[in-house]
């Protein structure tokens, strides 16, 4: 299969007439596979309504098929056509978040949407992008796009055409080239069929500024204790993982340095994730920024971005600084230890 990559870089004057957008809109409603920059990771999209068309991502991404997928809408009329019963808390969510990187967990309405979405499950995660050329795209295809993240299953999730490209390149019919992506981590998922809503997911939409908003909010346990299974579409499997293995280290930067000089008296080749503010305090094989301590939200951005590049050298293993679990901090360690299979190594 020919994968076509389209550049759009008009965004400005971007508009559903656009001809790479009216293209790639209309292999959609051929139920064929598209990927397109979100304003959080590059999704790869397919009519929620076919079966043909959502089982073509599980089969490019090589992703099981009893793990859900989020479905991306370009208006709240289109809730109607498959979600019912939306409690007033959602509602509020909507109006102040939406577009943007915040999907509700909504018991889902009739038949119509493919069960290959929902992985038969009654219910179903819905959101609207923040980014014009996903809405641009969703308003042209009319259909409600299931869209999981570009990248072939288990690896980081992709936050340029070029991630999505070296992964799925001659699996899928088409990329729009966007540009890199805002947030850098996926929507926050919240379960609004519970009495208080529920994160199964951290993302670009905080605890915090959701509280603000509806009160309590609450936090599943699979995300705070192990042996819980986790709800959440994309948080079934472990997720996020370059090719060599992550360790999350927990403590002092003299801390850390002693792990890499151990690993490294054993023999391996050791890179380091670190921030802006301690790149120079460490001394190892490679040493790659992931954006500034003082603002998480750079470290959101590049994250995976980061997780790929080390794709490219020559290291055995891969060290990361732990980060406060605060605001957009608890998507970024949500994140790591996925990443790193939950290896941590905490200075006592």
């Amino acid at each position: 299969m020919k994968t076509i990559v389209w550049t759009v870089d008009d965004l400005p004057n971007l508009s559903t007439s656009y001809p790479h957008i009216a293209q790639a809109a209309n292999i959609l409603r051929e139920n064929e596979v598209v990927a397109f920059p979100t304003e959080t990771v590059y999704g790869l999209g397919a009519n929620a309504f076919s079966d043909e068309a959502v089982r073509k991502i599980f089969e490019a991404k090589g992703r099981p098929s009893d793990n859900p997928l989020i479905v991306h809408i370009a208006s709240q009329d289109q809730l109607d056509e498959f979600v019912e019963d939306i409690p007033e808390y959602a509602e509020e969510l909507i109006k102040n978040f939406w577009p943007g990187p915040l999907t509700l967990v909504l018991q889902k309405k009739g038949d119509r949407l493919s069960d290959l979405v929902t992985a038969g499950l009654d219910t179903v995660g819905v959101r609207m992008p923040d980014h014009p050329i996903a809405l641009a795209l969703l308003k042209e295809a009319n259909v409600p796009v299931a869209a999981p993240s570009a990248n072939r299953s288990g690896k980081p999730s992709p936050t340029q055409a070029s991630h999505v490209y070296y992964d799925l390149q001659g699996r899928i019919s088409g990329i729009i080239d966007g540009g890199a992506t805002g947030v850098g981590v996926e929507s926050t998922v919240i379960d609004c069929t519970t009495k208080i809503p529920t994160i199964l997911r951290p993302g670009g939409v905080t605890k915090e500024q959701m509280e603000a908003i509806v009160g309590e909010v609450s936090v599943d346990q699979a995300l705070v204790e192990e042996g819980h299974a986790p709800k959440s579409p994309g948080m079934k499997y472990t997720h996020y993982a370059p090719n060599a293995p992550v360790i999350v280290v927990d403590g002092s930067h003299h801390f850390i340095q002693q792990q890499i000089d151990q690993f490294e008296k054993e023999g391996k080749k050791v890179g380091v994730i670190t921030t802006e503010e301690a790149k120079n305090d460490f001394r190892a094989t490679k040493v790659l920024s992931c954006g500034n301590r003082a603002n998480l939200q750079t470290v959101a951005a590049q994250l995976y971005d980061v997780l790929r590049q080390f794709d490219q050298e020559d290291v055995d293993l891969i060290i990361s600084e732990s980060f406060p679990q605060a605001g957009v901090g608890a998507a970024i360690m949500n994140r790591l230890l996925k990443a790193a299979g939950n290896q941590v190594i905490v200075e006592k």
